[in-house]
């Protein structure tokens, strides 16, 4: 496959041959993994306060991305404005709002389509289906079968055809296969692959007479180069759920962007608002492409804000002002959460989050502490640290659960954490009371090594046939990111404190908190 993956400009150049025959034009415009930064963030993808904004210092949020999207309308002509899902979760406004404030930026700012996230199904069908049923463009996946779900069954379509500058394109969506693992879809929506399902949707709109064809994707920067390697007729993917950045310019960046794997260009716009991505595509008279170029627009103080919409967030903030600026304790130093360090290595936030769980419950007999790497959503500045920044680095109200399990299955458990470690996946485990080792070259199911329980004021090797005490949160206990070997978990209770709420609690005891990582994991 990596052979027939090309450079953006050696694809531009590859594909401007035909340039002379074509005859139709669209300039796609696409967001993905948006999370519910309405409001202007930071460079650590947290909240971004006013003073900083004012002094140019901020990105993204939805004020920007409308005067972006306006623009770069302005600037096309003809154009296509998509989102590649996960505009769920991940500030206060998802909490208090649900979909709705979604539903109503996406509408004012004029999508054509979105494919469903996995985080579009964290509060079940029925907040999804809210959604959808508040949105004017359709919502799309399709290796899925909710036809067993009353309340999605009429909602979602595999794909759909619109017309754009007098030609027809056919959009189709995807989204993660393990979505029942990564959220709360219920037993009555079925995931299936996603190469089948591209490939049957291609198909069915081919023979009705559709050369145009665009996936809508939320599955991530490499299924998606292996969704374009093994099906016909896709002309461009538009990614998501894996925050990659592609770019031309960026030193930052996993691929060029495009990225070509035959004649199928995949982009894919990082995540949280804060860019727009902009793909300019010339197709022949047979709907071949025949040019692809384009780079996504960084959202930062050169963006003017809406001022319409600046005032309409404003107004939707009023609400969350009281949880969101109580001050609950301090930083001497940022304390880093970032996606690429929480899923593959020992993080300074992860530290935090499991210390704080295991000091919650250590005098239950509780031992171990164990949090998926994925539920880490931020990092926090240095300074103040308000519950508004604490609930944007953990926004899934999760709560702390106990329970017991063999050293066997911690073990089993730790190579589930670090199976998917190659594609940045959100089950990396981050630890307290225990010490871990793992190599990521070795085989899935094979990769933990060294790994310790603490014991008074040492370690020692764990014993696979003892019963420790396990504290995490109810997501990861009752089965969520793979971690189905504690679903069985003996004395189980779910309903602990928030885990933010925890979380808080303990930087204000420990105030100023300097973070810090320990070696408590190590890679060989």
């Amino acid at each position: 496959m990596l052979a027939r993956i090309l450079t953006g400009s050696a694809a531009a150049l590859a594909l401007s041959a035909g340039l002379a025959q074509a005859d139709y034009s669209i300039t796609i415009l696409h967001t993905n993994d948006f999370h519910a930064r309405f409001e202007p963030i930071n460079r650590f993808d947290s909240s971004c306060n006013p003073d900083d904004n004012t002094e140019g210092k901020c990105f993204g949020g939805s004020a920007r991305i409308m005067t972006a999207i306006e623009t770069a309308k302005d600037r096309a002509g003809n154009w296509l404005l998509v989102d590649g899902g996960d505009q769920f979760q991940g500030t206060l406004f998802y909490n208090y709002y649900k979909g709705k404030v979604a539903a109503e930026m996406m509408n004012r700012m004029g999508y054509d389509a979105m494919t469903v996230g996995n985080h579009e199904f964290d509060d079940g069908p029925e907040i999804l289906r809210q959604f959808i049923s508040a949105t004017e463009f359709p919502i799309l996946m399709s290796n899925a079968d909710v036809s067993g779900e009353p309340l999605l069954s009429d909602a979602i379509q595999k794909s759909v055809v619109i017309e754009k500058g007098g030609e027809k394109i056919g959009l189709i969506g995807l989204t993660p296969q393990d979505t029942d693992e990564l959220a709360s879809p219920g037993r009555n929506v079925i995931f299936t692959d996603p190469v089948e399902a591209v490939q049957a949707e291609v198909d069915r709109l081919t023979a009705e007479g559709i050369n145009k064809i665009v996936v809508l994707s939320h599955s991530g920067y490499g299924t998606d180069l292996r969704v374009a390697e093994n099906t016909t007729g896709v002309d461009v993917i538009v990614g998501g759920h894996s925050n990659t950045l592609l770019s031309n310019v960026s030193d930052r960046a996993a691929g060029p962007y495009p990225t070509m794997v035959g004649e199928t260009a995949v982009v894919q716009a990082y995540a949280y608002g804060k860019y727009l991505g902009e793909l300019k595509v010339v197709f022949d008279d047979e709907g071949v492409v025949t040019s692809a170029t384009g780079e996504p627009i960084l959202l930062d103080r050169f963006v003017v804000e809406d001022q319409e919409i600046v005032a309409r967030v404003g107004e939707l903030a009023v609400p969350l002002e009281e949880i969101r600026n109580q001050v609950v304790a301090a930083t001497d130093q940022p304390i880093g959460g970032d996606r690429e360090f929480c899923r593959s290595q020992e993080c300074e936030m992860g530290n935090l989050i499991a210390d704080a769980m295991l000091a919650r419950v250590k005098d239950q007999g509780i031992q171990i502490a164990i949090q998926n790497g994925g539920g880490i959503r931020a990092s926090i500045d240095a300074g103040e640290v308000t519950m508004g920044e604490v609930l944007t680095v953990l926004p899934f109200q999760n709560t702390l659960s106990t329970f017991q399990v063999t050293g066997a299955t911690i073990v089993e458990a730790l190579e589930n954490g670090v199976s998917q470690i190659e594609e940045g996946a959100g089950r990396f485990p981050q630890v307290a009371g225990l010490k871990y080792a793992f190599d990521a070259a070795a085989e899935p199911g094979a990769r933990v090594s060294d790994v310790m329980v603490a014991e008074g004021d040492s370690f020692v090797p764990i014993d696979p046939g003892k019963l420790y005490g396990v504290v995490s949160n109810n997501y990861v206990r009752n089965g969520g990111d793979g971690y189905k070997m504690f679903v069985d978990a003996e004395n189980a209770y779910d309903f602990g404190p928030d885990l933010a709420d925890v979380t808080a609690e303990f930087l204000a005891a420990n105030a100023p908190y300097a973070p810090y990582t320990d070696g408590r994991i190590t890679k060989k």
